[in-house]
């Protein structure tokens, strides 16, 4: 049995009634994933859509956060709702642009960015989709 390096804490808050932010610190892997995966689904179940991760806090993910990340961005886009990433570290960014999940989750630079466009339309587009 391992001991976490970097345990996991995810902070909810609800900035208004169809948004969520979750402020997640830790390594986010194999044996963690499971926690966020928890707190989306209980928000999605209180009828949130929009889901904005600030993962300032999260030095390294794997395959397993990615996934969760990409479910949930699945998960909302059929009730016209998004996933959004604040902040990630340098490592954590370059595996998600390795990997592709930034193209397709958009990276922000704050909640009033998601809160404001998400007034307006349908999910704010990827900088790397806008330019197709």
């Amino acid at each position: 049995m391992s001991v976490a390096q970097n345990p996991l804490s995810i902070k909810v808050e609800v900035p208004r009634e169809d948004a969520v932010l979750l402020t997640v610190e830790g390594d986010l892997d194999m044996d963690t994933a499971t926690e966020l995966q928890h707190h989306l689904a209980n928000q999605l179940h209180h009828g949130r859509k929009h889901f904005i991760l600030d993962i300032s806090g999260v030095p390294f993910m794997d395959s397993s956060g990615m996934n969760i990340v990409l479910r949930a961005y699945q998960e909302v886009r059929d009730i016209s709702g998004g996933v959004y990433v604040i902040s990630p570290t340098p490592a954590v960014r370059r595996i998600m642009d390795l990997t592709g999940v930034s193209i397709t989750v958009p990276i922000v630079s704050g909640v009033e960015e998601v809160l404001a466009v998400a007034d307006e339309g349908p999910g704010i587009e990827s900088p790397a989709r806008a330019e197709e």
